[in-house]
């Protein structure tokens, strides 16, 4: 099974590039699944009914979250009614939506697990422990299992990475905004990178305007952080081939799409 994961997409600039590329990249590739991270797909925080719908329209099958899924208030109107998004599943116990979805493609099921960190962001259960139960609970229906981890800090992603090296097909992951070249397999088979990086503005700083982020270093004082809409922009995704029998990973592929690294269809 082929699966392509489209790293944390960012406001328009963001949803223009998936639109444009990924019929491209699913030419190219040939995917069985498409996994996007849409918790910046809103104005550069959260998520709305609209995009999230637009998102399964151009090709996703899944929609994964993070920090940021409680930021556009009208979620919480849909998310139950959303078979295809997935929030933290370690959220706290009674928390809307769900964080873990089975995806169906070619007679198989893909188990679409999304988990956020803890270090450097808001508290949130036992992400390890957590895994855990929904690594057991998958099981019972396929071997095929996608992670996507939710972070701050590189050294909790690689810990995830390892912990389950050989229990998953793949981890990786998200939050940063900034693509990271560790793409490998772990000794036990389980794909991984610790940041796939963002989809969106290629010359803003994290996808923001860059003055804003500059004058908050060179000030200290309170500045209002937006999406930079105008300017070139970049796709980063993750491409990843796992054995339909043992559920380990045969190949990984960092995809990195902006001016500096053109498309070649």
């Amino acid at each position: 099974m082929k699966i392509l994961f489209i790293g944390d997409i960012v406001g328009s600039p963001g949803r223009d590039m998936v639109q444009t590329y990924l019929p491209k990249l699913k030419q190219k590739y040939q995917p069985h699944i498409t996994i996007v991270n849409g918790e910046n797909a809103a104005s550069g925080k959260g998520i709305n009914e609209k995009i999230y719908k637009q998102l399964l329209e151009w090709g996703a099958q899944a929609v994964t979250m993070g920090n940021h899924t409680w930021d556009k208030k009208e979620i919480f109107e849909f998310i139950d009614h959303a078979p295809y998004m997935i929030r933290p599943a370690n959220f706290p116990e009674g928390t809307p939506g769900k964080g873990l979805v089975f995806i169906k493609s070619n007679g198989l099921e893909l188990a679409v697990i999304n988990i956020q960190g803890r270090t450097f962001l808001p508290p949130s259960d036992d992400p390890f422990r957590k895994v855990d139960e929904l690594i057991d609970e998958a099981r019972k229906r396929t071997n095929l299992i996608f992670v996507d981890f939710h972070a701050e800090a590189t050294s909790e992603k690689q810990a995830m990475g390892w912990y389950l090296d050989g229990r998953v097909s793949t981890v990786v992951g998200t939050h940063t905004h900034t693509q990271t070249a560790d793409e490998r397999i772990l000794p036990k088979g389980t794909g991984y990178i610790t940041d796939v990086g963002m989809t969106g503005p290629y010359d803003g700083i994290l996808g923001t305007d860059r003055e804003a982020v500059i004058k908050r270093f060179l000030t200290n004082l309170p500045v209002r952080f937006e999406v930079k809409k105008e300017g070139r922009t970049q796709l980063n995704g993750f491409l990843v081939d796992i054995d339909n029998s043992s559920g380990k990973t045969k190949k990984v592929e960092r995809i990195l799409i902006n001016e500096d690294h053109p498309f070649f269809g």
